[in-house]
């Protein structure tokens, strides 16, 4: 027995300062690498990575500068913290930064497939070109998909007011936001009761909800090493599951066009996609089944959680600052009155609408670090070296608290983007959507989007607390995964 208890703390022992060793002899490897946190030996800064990460990592700046790093267990993460850097890697040094990292958890939920997923290369361009132009024949940025949101408009506002007290908002925005995707992914919207859409809806909503599995996912996409312990690996195999299921629902719906499909007739994107998987060697260039229900999940979720919880938000902000509603009632009935249409070619009349959404862009960044980039090749940023394959991200959050950047940036203001005579004053530091390369896809629909949606609500309903349950703090959000959103509370609709 004492041999045994012997020999075991003898290899417990070892491998502890093998673990030390390696710990130690990584860091010094990396002797030019950015300085930041190391944390713990093996599990690195993991234990203290919970909550906000782009808030954490904008207070580490002063420390650690506008380029740091951080380990998380074996990997070590570069933090970019500013704008200016930012926007010198991801936008002048695009090339060497616009990777996508292999994660085990990301790679295990898409295939690594998809256009958000998808590493640097011919198949994302191809991809990408391919999402650029499609969107556009189909309206995105155009006057017709504008028509589509406008005819959506009132079936939300319909909803909400006949929901009385709305106790599931987002699911409500959700709605809306996700039939435009429809819309164009599929070439028709839903009625909100439809059977199909409300499954497809639940599960859009499902992991940006503050539940244990999305805290524990969260953790298991920073640490993939995590996932071996029992309680991770039980949230590992619920999102396996609820993922097939969702793509299950994208299945049915690629196989019904593919029986219907005339490539004379281009109905939708999934028709599109379609055609140019007939063409000869188009498995190679991305175009292949698996890439397609992959981009259309990206499509959904990217289009749907990000619009309609940036709506939500707003919603929270005008039961804090009632004066910034009616502003924007005020607004609407100057440029556009009681019964008239809201649509883009409002946006010039309503200079503080505009302020409005750029300061709800700015202040509830929903995406904090943004998503990871990689390098793709060995690169020099700041002085620094960078090796290739090094995962780094894009610290949105600092950018829109950067008090250089931002006068007193913690206060929601609206009227910081105002100039002296009371015009809307766009911002280009103002990144949520990232910018490079590898900024959204759908950008310009969800500028849209919320501008549309956002004065259609205003302009026949009056967004009020619920006596009997009084909203959170605004300032204050919940963290799933990487998304920031806003806890869920009680809203009132009254026409006005």
């Amino acid at each position: 027995m004492f041999d045994i208890s012997l020999d075991c703390s003898t290899v417990l022992l070892g491998a502890a300062l093998f673990f030390v060793l390696y710990y130690f002899m990584k860091s010094r490897q990396r002797a030019n690498f950015p300085p930041g946190p190391s944390g713990f030996p093996v599990v690195g800064y993991v234990p203290f990575a919970t909550g906000n990460l782009g808030e954490k990592f904008f207070n580490l700046k002063g420390k650690y500068g506008d380029v740091m790093s951080v380990k998380i267990g074996p990997e070590d993460w570069v933090i970019l913290n500013g704008f200016d850097v930012i926007n010198e890697a991801f936008v002048k040094k695009g090339h060497a930064f616009s990777g996508r990292p292999s994660n085990e958890i990301f790679d295990a939920l898409t295939g690594g497939k998809g256009i958000v997923m998808t590493d640097y290369g011919e198949t994302w361009k191809n991809l990408r070109k391919f999402g650029l132009t499609t969107l556009r024949g189909f309206g995105v940025g155009k006057r017709g998909m504008e028509d589509n949101i406008i005819e959506e408009t009132p079936y939300l506002i319909e909803e909400l007011i006949s929901s009385g007290t709305v106790t599931d908002l987002k699911t409500k925005m959700s709605y809306a936001v996700s039939n435009i995707i429809c819309r164009v992914v599929f070439g028709s919207r839903y009625e909100y009761d439809d059977k199909k859409f409300v499954e497809l809806q639940s599960f859009l909503i499902e992991f940006t909800k503050e539940t244990w599995e999305t805290k524990l996912l969260g953790l298991v996409t920073m640490a993939p090493f995590l996932r071996h312990l029992p309680i991770f690996k039980k949230a590992m195999k619920y999102a396996m599951v609820e993922v097939r299921k969702f793509l299950a629902i994208f299945e049915k719906i690629k196989e019904e066009h593919k029986s219907s499909f005339n490539e004379n007739d281009i109905r939708d994107f999934i028709d599109a996609f379609l055609k140019e998987m007939k063409r000869d060697n188009q498995d190679e260039a991305g175009f292949s089944d698996e890439y397609l229900l992959q981009y259309i999940r990206d499509l959904f979720e990217a289009g749907t959680a990000t619009t309609s919880s940036t709506l939500v938000w707003s919603m929270l902000a005008f039961l804090q600052y009632p004066e910034c509603q009616e502003k924007i009632h005020s607004e609407i009935e100057d440029a556009i009155g009681d019964s008239g249409v809201p649509s883009m070619k409002h946006r010039d009349q309503m200079p503080y609408t505009c302020a409005f959404i750029q300061e709800i862009l700015r202040h509830r960044p929903l995406l904090p670090l943004g998503v990871f980039h990689k390098t793709n090749e060995d690169a020099t940023l700041r002085g620094y070296t960078i090796p290739k394959d090094t995962t780094v991200y894009g610290n949105i959050w600092a950018v829109h608290y950067d008090p250089d950047l931002f006068d007193n940036p913690e206060e929601f203001r609206p009227e910081r983007f105002l100039d002296n005579e009371g015009q809307f004053v766009k911002s280009n530091h103002v990144i949520p959507f990232s910018i490079g390369p590898r900024h959204c896809l759908g950008e310009q629909l969800a500028r849209m989007e919320l501008f549309i949606f956002l004065t259609g609500i205003v302009q026949k309903l009056k967004v009020l607390p619920d006596p009997e349950k009084p909203p959170p703090d605004f300032n204050s959000g919940v963290f799933n995964m990487l998304f920031y959103d806003s806890h869920e509370f009680n809203v009132r609709y009254e026409k006005r």
